[in-house]
């Protein structure tokens, strides 16, 4: 039987601070997982209001509710954006040795923002880089948040659009349905076309990786063939990767007819650690009719779509371009869940045998920690700031009659 006396481990959850953001780290169908693996939920009070998660909703959970220093004193720290994205956050002078931190980073990206946090002696863990494999797509918060992304973006185009998406045969005439493009059938992608699908859209899609084709056709839309060698059979991890400036010239002059064909375009191209591939250039948008309407979801990366503006709507001839930002934070409730459960997931690896172990030897944890002992551990974010790779881990060495058992299996 456990010690009555033994200290839980606590896992503080701060109000989210950044301009705009909505969503809350965990919410209270995530806490009974956390409870029951030994865990104690400290809230800041309020945290879950933009969410529409009340402090008492999460109290009938088995929260408790307290202020942003009781959040900031947890073992764990969970947030949706860790320091709101900034280095120079008051809130990173919070952290302590020994703490873990957990939640989005954009270690690539804000490589500043790990630095300060390594500094602390807080163990940092970016679940942007939850490898994509079957046993932890429950802890992939890319996954889930551009499906919710992928959503909403087809329910922006279609209001802003001045036609309406289905076929209509009406004693007045026919309408036609709208023609929609949606550009990278990632997960958002993909979300994408089921939506405009559900809508009554006509659905077309490209994917420089091959593999796409199958799910596009699975979904009712027609995959738009390029005669491209992209050499992206699968990418790396299951993202796609960089495609040379000649191929990229290609495909925008193979993709020209369908651009100027399409009604709405949805693009979601993504590359890990690097700026978004621009796509579709200003004159292909020209080639557009008027009232056209462009949701650019890479628009934080830079944005699929040469005159692409983060957080704004340029204007090209007619073609409303929109740098969406952060559309997850326009579904809160869900996202937040969604999210919410993912972060769940990964921080209970951690739980072992009534403890807390950040070195727990599994691979998701492995792979997605960026900072421990006073450094930067992410030999890529190293690389941004400048300092010495550290030595790759070896690999294990080989278990002679390894059984299927031990092999990594959907859980």
């Amino acid at each position: 039987m456990a010690m009555m006396d033994t200290p839980r481990m606590v896992v503080g959850v701060p109000r989210e601070n950044r301009l705009g953001e909505t969503r809350v780290a965990l919410t209270p169908t995530a806490l009974p997982q956390l409870t029951k693996a030994g865990f104690e939920v400290v809230i800041e009070a309020g945290a879950g209001a933009t969410a529409g998660f009340p402090d008492e909703a999460f109290i009938a959970r088995g929260a408790r509710i307290g202020t942003r220093d009781d959040a900031f004193a947890a073992d764990v720290l969970v947030q949706v954006n860790v320091m709101d994205g900034d280095p120079s956050n008051p809130d990173v002078s919070r952290l302590r040795a020994g703490q873990i931190v957990v939640g989005a980073v954009a270690p690539f990206a804000r490589p500043a923002l790990v630095s300060a946090v390594a500094a602390t002696g807080a163990t940092l863990f970016a679940l942007e880089l939850v490898p994509r494999t079957t046993r932890a797509q429950s802890m992939d918060i890319l996954s889930s948040q551009a499906a919710v992304a992928g959503y909403q973006a087809v329910l922006i185009a279609a209001t802003e659009l001045p036609k309406m998406f289905p076929l209509l045969t009406t004693a007045a005439g026919t309408v036609a349905p709208a023609r929609v493009f949606i550009i990278g059938a990632g997960v958002a992608g993909l979300g994408a076309i089921a939506t405009a699908r559900r809508l009554g859209a006509n659905v077309e899609a490209y994917d420089v990786r091959p593999a796409a084709r199958e799910e596009v056709a699975s979904l009712g839309a027609r995959f738009v063939e390029l005669p491209l060698e992209t050499g992206q059979e699968e990418g790396s991890g299951g993202y796609a990767t960089d495609l040379s400036e000649e191929t990229i010239r290609k495909q925008q002059e193979l993709m020209a007819k369908t651009v100027a064909a399409s009604d709405v375009i949805i693009t979601t191209a993504q590359v890990q650690g690097s700026t978004a591939p621009v796509i579709v250039t200003t004159e292909m948008i020209r080639g557009m009719a008027a009232g056209s309407v462009i949701i650019d979801l890479a628009a934080e990366q830079g944005g699929n779509c040469e005159p692409t503006v983060a957080g704004e709507t340029v204007d090209v001839d007619g073609v409303r371009v929109f740098g969406v930002v952060n559309l997850p934070g326009s579904v809160p409730v869900h996202a937040s869940q969604l999210f919410g459960k993912n972060v769940a997931n990964f921080v209970g690896l951690m739980a072992v045998d009534g403890r807390l172990d950040p070195e727990v030897d599994d691979n998701v944890i492995r792979e997605s920690v960026v900072a421990k002992g006073g450094d930067v551990v992410n030999n890529r974010v190293r690389e941004a700031l400048g300092l010495e790779p550290l030595p790759e881990p070896q690999a294990p060495e080989p278990v002679a009659a390894a059984t299927p058992a031990a092999e990594e299996v959907a859980t």
